[in-house]
């Protein structure tokens, strides 16, 4: 026991001499090659994958691996030797010399301990780290050719110590050893799980690139996989522009070869086509283009030409903007050349420079693709224009028109970025003359006379002008199109470079009169409005000139809302239209100017009534009238003039013009809008009655007059006209039909409790709002409290009509009567009730036990027939007695019913009355010298 610890304090000393002098950690390094390319896809390997080290600084460890290898040698306990054998490859890895045992004799050595770590492991007694002793148990099984049981260990380590710092390189071992057996897919995951694990470590790194491998090994079903995996890796090499001009050295194979699988992947498939499924979707990468070079050059290199050629292409189209794009282009050119195509190789060049044609593309190019497109252009256009000749030389005279109109073409996309502008101008205007194109030909003329320096460049200009006017007028029948736009523009644009450069002369004049009506023909009216100006401008123009000028700037600024300027327009032309003999106006164009002078006058009164200035709009409109009396325009401003007014305040003005309006135009459309303006205006001016009276006598001509007269009533309800308003309630309530809303109920039944506000206590008002309120499905709080007031109302009456009946003799009649009297006003009171509730029910209780109590001692004082002896009256006395003390008990109960509503209701005055007539029937009980307050319990009062 004493040895053992002794072992383990020199143990931990040498592991403290051998680690204390370094903090940085390096792992194995050994470097697998996997091959070369076989003959098959199926055989192909990677090209090798590479394991980098990082020593530890120098720190003389010879000494102690001495004393670990001595200690090894001398225990014979196992634990202790494979503790001694673990530190001392420990330090043999982390100071990279090679010291400890020799290689030789390191698989003896394995060998030997092979049954010590069997038996460290199965006694679980190793004090050390189990994950190294799984570890170097692993590699002792390599080193001595176990392979499988080498696996087998480390997927153990992997299992039981998932988090040891060991398990990446057991993942790569175990992935590795999959992929070297065939079994491809089991070797993807065992990289993906190293990968998951540890993303961002160097054995990550390999880890895609033999992922990559593993998936692209699986064959066609795995190659969208690997493309993904090899992308991945690409990005993380190469992330940026500097990367791609500089890769790491360490990392350079593995790039090169991951494009090399995706090239070969994509020329199995689809090419470009391939690539760009792959692309699609992903982030921008950097490096992407080159996949495209890489394809290109596979295809080339294998005589390919053809399908190099296709994937520059695909590439240019799919990226048009791409700093690459010349570079596949002009790759293309030399691809051609070297397939010995001279027919494609100028096919390739015109590719190059239609790429290029755009000023933006072609300012985006370097100094030495500019160059060459400039060169090949040049070369094409000389190409053509030979061949032309030659085919006309020949009788082919089609041919030779199709190659000239090509090389000027190239002569004309040349010209504006050579310095020989001139002279390809001129080689353009004389192939598009050879070719019959004379409005291109005479285009290039035009340019030729701006700045070329001939010497009749004024007549050369007027000569280019007159053929873009040509064109033009070719053109008329189709004036909406594109073409003819372009074509007048162009005729504009020329006009105005000659005008500016030669000057204006006559025919300058009559072309801008007649560009101008052109210009406004084609809906740009502010070309239209420069023209006519221009016209008016220029040199003494004629008067038809000037009538046309004047027409167009009316109709623009019309167009514009620019109403003053085009009312002075219009004035314009029409004193041309009405004094000039030179002009064949007709009368019907005459009237057709002062409609639209009309108009323009019009719309400033609509401007100014807009703005709020509703003095200067009416007067706008009133001068509408002097322009064009008898038209519809006029109706329209005379009515406009009165709702300006209107919406002004000025109401007595609005009045004026809306009654004039209605008797000047009783039969327009118009007119019957006036009435309710002039209502809104009496209300608004202060004159309601007059308000009620227009209502009125519209309501007198409508098949159905009582909205209007409803309106009026309530007019003269608000202006407290009660009487007239009461006229109007009382003709509507005798004909109005059940209501059929709850707006129309309670309109009727406010109508009602009006008239009784107002002093209409008759009994048929009264009852129709009960039996109104009472047969209703729509109730409110107002139409109910107006009810119950009115049941109260007609029950007191009731009652009062039953104490007024006397029981006389015989009794049985004048009985019958005053029971009558009493049930009708016991029905009141409940409906008062049922309509009111709680708010009316001492009232109710108190009426109807005034009612019993009457009825008793109207019964007790009630005539005894006079034939009846004195036996017989006091029989008759006795009965009436008997009939009466029921009735008298009623009322007590009731009123003493009304009593006890102190507690939930407090004290009132029905109330009160009811304790007074108790204090009268039993004064005993009730007829005390107290005074009744209300009182309400509070929180602090302590009960």
């Amino acid at each position: 026991m004493t040895m053992h610890f002794g072992y383990r304090r020199l143990l931990l000393l040498l592991v403290m001499v051998a680690l204390g002098q370094s903090n940085v950690s390096a792992q194995e390094s050994f470097r697998v090659e996997l091959g070369k390319d076989g003959e098959t896809l199926r055989d192909m390997r990677p090209v090798f994958l590479k394991f980098e080290t990082r020593p530890l600084p120098a720190i003389s460890p010879a000494e102690v691996a001495r004393r670990y290898q001595k200690l090894f040698e001398d225990s014979d306990e196992p634990e202790v030797r494979i503790d001694a054998l673990n530190r001392l490859n420990n330090i043999r890895d982390r100071s990279g010399q090679d010291i400890g045992f020799p290689e030789q004799k390191e698989t003896e050595i394995y060998e030997d301990v092979l049954g010590s770590y069997e038996s460290i492991l199965s006694r679980g007694s190793f004090s050390g780290r189990l994950d190294e002793l799984l570890y170097q148990m692993a590699k002792a099984h390599a080193l001595t050719g176990q392979h499988p049981e080498s696996i087998q260990r480390l997927r153990q380590l992997v299992g039981l110590y998932p988090s040891s710092e060991l398990v990446p390189e057991a993942r790569f071992r175990i992935a590795e050893a999959e992929f070297s057996a065939g079994r491809y897919q089991e070797a993807e995951k065992g990289y993906q799980a190293l990968i998951s694990a540890e993303p961002d470590s160097i054995l990550a790194t390999k880890a895609r690139y033999m992922k990559g491998w593993s998936q692209f090994k699986q064959g066609m079903s795995g190659w969208e996989r690997a493309a993904v995996t090899f992308m991945e890796l690409l990005d993380r090499q190469l992330p940026g522009a500097e990367q791609i001009r500089k890769p790491a050295n360490s990392n350079l194979d593995m790039v090169e070869d991951s494009f090399r699988v995706l090239a070969l992947m994509a020329s199995r498939l689809d090419d470009n086509q391939t690539l760009e499924r792959w692309l699609a979707g992903r982030s921008p990468s950097p490096w992407f283009y080159l996949l495209y070079d890489r394809l290109a050059d596979l295809h080339a290199v294998e005589g390919r030409y053809g399908r190099a050629v296709a994937v520059n292409n695909g590439f240019v189209g799919a990226f048009p903007g791409h700093g690459a794009g010349p570079d596949f282009l002009a790759q293309n050119v030399d691809f051609r050349a070297m397939a010995g195509a001279p027919a494609q190789v100028r096919e390739a060049k015109a590719e190059f420079v239609a790429q290029y044609l755009p000023e933006d593309y072609f300012q985006e190019l370097p100094a030495h693709h500019q160059q060459r497109w400039l060169t090949y252009g040049r070369s094409l256009g000389d190409f053509y224009y030979a061949s032309g000749s030659a085919d006309q030389s020949v009788g082919k005279g089609e041919d030779a028109k199709r190659s000239w109109a090509k090389a000027a073409e190239y002569y004309e996309m040349l010209a504006p970025r050579s310095g020989e502008k001139g002279e390809l101008m001129h080689l353009a205007g004389d192939a598009r003359l050879l070719a019959g194109q004379d409005l291109q030909a005479l285009s290039n003329f035009r340019k030729a006379a701006y700045g070329a320096g001939y010497e009749r460049s004024d007549e050369a200009g007027w000569a280019a002008m007159t053929m873009l006017r040509k064109a033009f007028v070719t053109l008329e029948e189709g004036r909406h199109s594109t073409e003819h736009h372009e074509a007048l523009q162009a005729l504009s644009l020329e006009e105005q470079r000659y005008s500016q450069t030669f000057g204006a002369d006559e025919r300058v004049a009559a072309l801008r009169a007649d560009l101008a009506n052109r210009w406004y023909a084609r809906g740009d009216y502010e070309t239209a409005l420069s023209y006519a100006k221009k016209t008016l401008e220029g040199e003494a123009p004629n008067t038809e000139q000037q009538y046309a000028a004047w027409l167009v700037i009316a109709r623009v600024q019309q167009h514009k809302g620019e109403f003053g300027l085009a009312e002075r327009a219009w004035r314009q032309a029409l004193s041309l239209a009405e004094s000039s003999s030179q002009l064949a106006v007709t009368e019907h164009q005459r009237s057709d100017i002062r409609a639209q002078l009309a108009v323009s006058i019009y719309k400033q009164g609509e401007q100014a009534a807009s703005a709020g200035n509703s003095a200067l709009a009416v007067a706008h409109f009133q001068r509408v009238v002097n322009v064009a009396p008898d038209s519809e325009l006029a109706v329209n401003a005379r009515f406009d003039a009165a709702n300006t007014l209107l919406k002004a305040s000025e109401w007595i003005a609005a009045i004026n013009q809306l009654n004039r309006f209605r008797s000047d135009y009783a039969n327009h459309r118009l007119a019957h809008q006036v009435s309710e303006k002039l209502v809104y205006a009496y209300r608004q001016s202060g004159q309601p009655l007059k308000a009620a009276n227009e209502l009125l006598g519209r309501a007198s001509g409508m098949s159905d007059p009582w909205p209007q007269r409803l309106r009026a009533a309530e007019i003269y309800h608000e202006t407290n006209h009660i009487e007239a308003r009461n006229t109007l309630y009382r003709e509507w309530l005798s004909i109005a039909p059940a209501p059929a809303t709850a707006h129309e109920h309670v309109q009727q039944q406010t109508m009602r409790q009006r008239l009784i506000q107002s002093g209409a206590t008759d009994y048929e008002v009264l009852n129709t709002l009960v039996t109104a309120e009472s047969r209703s499905q729509w109730h409110s709080d107002e139409t109910l409290a107006w009810a119950a007031d009115a049941a109260l109302k007609l029950g007191a009456r009731a009652a009062d009509e039953f104490v007024a009946i006397a029981l006389q003799h015989p009794l049985e009649k004048t009985l019958v009567s005053k029971q009558a009297a009493l049930e009708r006003a016991q029905t009141y009171l409940l409906e008062a009730e049922a309509f009111a509730g709680d708010a009316v029910v001492t009232e109710v209780l108190f009426r109807q036990a005034e009612l019993y109590r009457v009825l008793a001692a109207d019964l007790m004082t009630s005539e005894v027939p006079a034939e009846l002896n004195e036996l017989e009256s006091l029989q008759y006395q006795m009965l009436l007695e008997e009939e009466a003390y029921p009735l008298e008990e009623k009322a007590m109960e009731l009123h003493t019913r009304n009593h006890q509503m102190i507690r939930s209701r407090g004290y009132d005055e029905w109330i009160r009355q009811s304790l007074d007539v108790l204090a009268a029937m039993h004064p005993g009980r009730y007829s005390r010298n107290l005074r009744w307050m209300t009182w309400t319990k509070k929180e602090n009062d302590g009960v």
